[in-house]
């Protein structure tokens, strides 16, 4: 009877798609459900604040160059990783990423602990030439960067947007955020937001 029925899902391709379905989906609940109820997954680690308007603004060209694509944001518990790249990265300082720069593609370096390891200066150097600090780079460069400056206004409606995903954004913050932009480049925006990162785990340990 038992050989019968497997051999009779087998055959009926459909059903054994939807059983596969159901198999995946029952599977994946099970293992997803479960963290948005444990509060290392839920709460942030002490310290960490909503992004900074001129962080936030960064963030967004970080995402529109491209950068996830060749630099992870995620550091393994493992030997070889934390040696080299610092504490490995837990769930809670992530929380007001939306969407998260996890990834897994490794070109260039992972950059979860990259804030403060370089001055500013090196990282406006590394952004218009690379191979000026790292000469076996096959990074571009972004030149143009430094001369886009900024649209002050444009970040008011991105702090509404995270403030409906739960990011805890005052009034006054969203109100003062054009403010922290004016006379910024967009070179700025993205230094800004590479010195902070991984900050908040360095500052415990």
């Amino acid at each position: 009877m038992t050989k019968f029925s497997h051999e009779w899902i087998e055959k009926n391709p459909w059903l054994l798609i939807g059983l596969v379905l159901v198999v995946i989906s029952f599977g994946g609940l099970v293992e997803i459900v479960p963290l948005f109820f444990q509060k290392s997954t839920t709460e942030p680690v002490a310290g960490l604040k909503p992004y900074s308007a001129l962080r936030l603004a960064g963030r967004d060209i970080y995402i529109r160059e491209g950068c996830y694509n060749c630099h992870s944001q995620m550091i393994r518990p493992f030997r070889a990783e934390t040696e080299r790249y610092g504490h490995y990265s837990v769930a809670g300082e992530f929380v007001y990423d939306h969407p998260f720069q996890w990834g897994s593609k490794r070109t260039g370096p992972d950059l979860a602990r990259v804030g403060g390891r370089y001055s500013d200066e090196w990282h406006r150097t590394h952004l218009d030439n690379p191979r000026d600090v790292v000469p076996e780079s096959n990074m571009p460069g972004y030149p143009w960067l430094a001369s886009t400056r900024l649209d002050p206004q444009s970040i008011v409606p991105k702090m509404r947007a995270m403030r409906r995903l739960n990011v805890p954004y005052s009034d006054k913050e969203v109100q003062d955020a054009p403010a922290e932009l004016e006379g910024k480049s967009e070179q700025d925006a993205l230094i800004a937001y590479l010195q902070g990162l991984g900050t908040q785990i360095k500052t415990r340990n």
